[in-house]
């Protein structure tokens, strides 16, 4: 059963979807992609389900996040979910809602929170330069670890352990699937594979393909012009030579897709690669233990 202090936590409450500025974790939007679109948005209840927000002791630091489980349900498997540059926003809090939905216990934590507020920026370059761009890996990867040791001390089985992630997120699941050792597997949407290293980004993810203690199945689009297919081929043949968790890892490419193409709030949002990148997800999971 889960613990009684997760089941105080802070209620989902029900937003209209439409031009709302989040106020909280998992509620409304970044003002940087608003206004989103209204007629592909996928909502997700919490009927059956904890839901909502909590802190996560980071050391001395409480870290906001949002949490979903399927209530009266012991031992659920975890799976974090990482965001993409705009926070753990209500899209973020869904995705975590229909994990719970599957069974698991899903965690979201707000990774950016000390370097300022993604939902509060209105243009997205600013946002990247004044906050994204100061966030080091290694902040995340501890974070990450605090994550899991809280959803285990709400009584979930940290055992069956799993990430994914979206964009930046995507980028992140990958090393942390390199970082952990308990991590079972990883689904990594549309997330950076390689590019320029800094002492806050020492490395990217086809650097880390000799570390992955988890296979990974990355799921892209074909017309994503910030990832284009050679960097995509060149994290397959990365993988084809790395770990063994490298090895049994999976790439699928969606021709005619674009990046965020999983985000049914923008634009970018293609109903059929998603719902098949869906599909995939839950499969990759539970045909490696994360169920």
């Amino acid at each position: 059963m889960l613990r009684q202090d997760f089941d105080s936590l802070t209620p989902s409450r029900d937003f209209s979807r439409r031009d709302f500025v989040r106020t909280s974790v998992g509620a409304g939007f970044a003002a940087a992609v608003l206004p989103v679109t209204a007629q592909t948005v996928i909502k997700t209840d919490s009927a059956g389900l904890v839901a909502g927000e909590v802190m996560i002791p980071v050391g001395d630091f409480k870290l906001p996040a949002y949490c979903a489980a399927p209530a009266g349900k012991a031992d659920a498997p975890v799976v974090l979910v990482v965001s993409e540059i705009f926070g753990v926003h209500e899209h973020i809090a869904d995705v975590a809602r229909r994990l719970a939905r599957q069974g698991y216990f899903a965690v979201a934590p707000e990774l950016f929170v000390r370097q300022g507020d993604a939902g509060a920026y209105g243009e997205i370059a600013k946002l990247i330069s004044e906050v994204i761009n100061k966030v080091p890996d290694a902040q995340v990867m501890g974070d990450l670890d605090a994550s899991v040791a809280w959803a285990r001390g709400q009584g979930a089985d940290a055992s069956r352990l799993g990430i994914t992630g979206f964009c930046w997120g995507g980028r992140i699941s990958w090393l942390y699937a390199a970082h952990n050792p308990a991590v079972k597997a990883g689904v990594a949407w549309y997330g950076r594979l390689e590019g320029p290293t800094s002492a806050l980004n020492p490395a990217h993810p086809v650097d880390r393909v000799a570390q992955l203690n988890a296979p990974v199945l990355g799921l892209y689009g074909g017309q994503d012009s910030g990832i284009p297919l050679a960097s995509v081929e060149r994290m397959k043949a990365a993988l084809a030579a790395g770990s063994a968790a490298a090895r049994q890892s999976d790439i699928v490419v969606y021709p005619d897709a674009p990046h965020a193409f999983h985000a049914d709030y923008r634009p970018s949002y293609r109903q059929d690669a998603a719902a098949d990148g869906w599909k995939r997800c839950l499969a990759w999971f539970k045909a490696r233990g994360v169920v």
